[in-house]
């Protein structure tokens, strides 16, 4: 099998297994405890928090452990709009190429009295900060802009969105799933006041995210019980999983990927083309992109029926939260793209264990599997 589907969820860094394999027997306490045991896995779990800190430059006391990333984008979105529910009509700002954690939530925020504009994009699923600026209203309490799109890779232009939301007086929440662990994201340089994180994007495990909450943001919790992290989300602590989310931050700020990525997505593209020419197509900016996504249109054929010509590649035709569905893809009609491209589009994502040999053999069997099925 040849993975190619890193934007989906990733394997767990060898490090990363080997902290929680470690912690199976010990720290085992509860973190509330105050004896030895639980002591030692206060410890542990502060220890990781520190680590995912140190990532995203903010500061421990800001990091609030979740459930993954649907978890904290609820919590920054419904958390908001609970804290502000007795202020009279509120505004939400999102863009129409949301991940459904966010455009879910929001819906369900509609029902409750909010109301919502979604900015659109243009043909590379990128976000215009004008265009959010001008749908700020005197009501608005949040805009939530995904930091980069998990089908075409986009990187939204977040550090200047932050800036007009901060002027404005209007607090601003980006969801960083894709881009945490690709790229550099801090949480001073975007100016965010909430940012979401998915462990099992970077390898981590999966069921483990945080959401950064700047200190003094007003925001309710999602979940109510006794005062676990800090106040703001109640239930014992996940020990295990939080040790392998803080040894995966560790592993991304001490050994960034983003030039390994970035050659061999670079490479994949560049091996398509040589076999295609112009029947293969780029999806989303050609260079403001994540470093390992690869999304194309194979002009002519559905995608689906590509990859399930090539069983030996582990790919994606759009979000893997839609696929089964004989859908298109909402962000790729959102981009103004015709049915044959949404048709024919295919994610490919690399990762830190991807090798060149893998992009090589799996470039030779799409092309080889495309030819055959514009021939039939």
């Amino acid at each position: 099998m040849i993975y190619l589907d890193y934007n989906a969820t990733t394997p767990l860094a060898p490090s990363v297994r080997d902290a929680i394999a470690n912690a199976l027997s010990e720290p085992y306490g509860n973190p509330s405890s105050n004896h030895a045991p639980g002591r030692a896995a206060r410890a542990a779990v502060e220890a990781a928090r520190q680590e995912l800190a140190e990532l995203l430059g903010g500061a421990a006391e800001e990091i609030v452990f979740t459930s993954g990333g649907s978890e904290s984008n609820n919590h920054a979105l419904k958390g908001v709009f609970w804290a502000r529910a007795t202020e009279g009509p509120i505004h939400f700002v999102s863009t129409t190429i949301e991940h459904p954690a966010i455009r879910e939530p929001l819906r369900f925020l509609q029902r409750l009295g909010a109301d919502v504009t979604l900015v659109d994009v243009d043909r590379y699923g990128m976000v215009d900060p004008d265009a959010v600026r001008k749908a700020i209203r005197a009501n608005t309490v949040l805009v939530s802009v995904m930091h980069a799109n998990n089908e075409v890779g986009t990187i939204q232009p977040i550090a200047e969105i932050g800036r007009i939301c901060k002027e404005m007086g209007v607090l601003f929440h980006t969801d960083a799933a894709q881009s945490v662990g690709k790229i550099g994201v801090r949480v001073d340089d975007v100016h965010c006041d909430l940012l979401s994180v998915a462990g099992h994007k970077f390898y981590a495990p999966k069921g483990v995210g945080a959401l950064y909450v700047r200190a003094g943001t007003r925001i309710e919790n999602l979940v109510h019980g006794a005062g676990h992290e800090r106040g703001r989300r109640a239930g014992t602590e996940n020990v295990l999983l939080d040790i392998g989310l803080g040894e995966a931050a560790r592993v991304a700020r001490e050994e960034p990927p983003t030039e390994h990525l970035a050659t061999l997505a670079g490479r994949l593209l560049r091996r398509l083309r040589e076999h295609l020419g112009d029947d293969v197509v780029l999806n989303g900016h050609p260079e403001q992109r994540l470093p390992n996504t690869v999304n194309v249109s194979f002009l002519g054929v559905s995608g689906r029926d590509l990859l399930a010509a090539v069983p030996q590649i582990a790919a994606s035709t759009g979000s893997a939260c839609h696929e089964g569905e004989d859908v298109h893809s909402p962000v790729l009609a959102a981009m103004g793209l015709d049915a044959d491209r949404q048709r024919g589009a295919v994610r490919f994502s690399v990762g830190r264990f991807t090798t060149t040999d893998e992009v090589d053999e799996a470039a030779d069997l799409l092309a080889d599997a495309y030819k055959r099925l514009r021939s039939q």
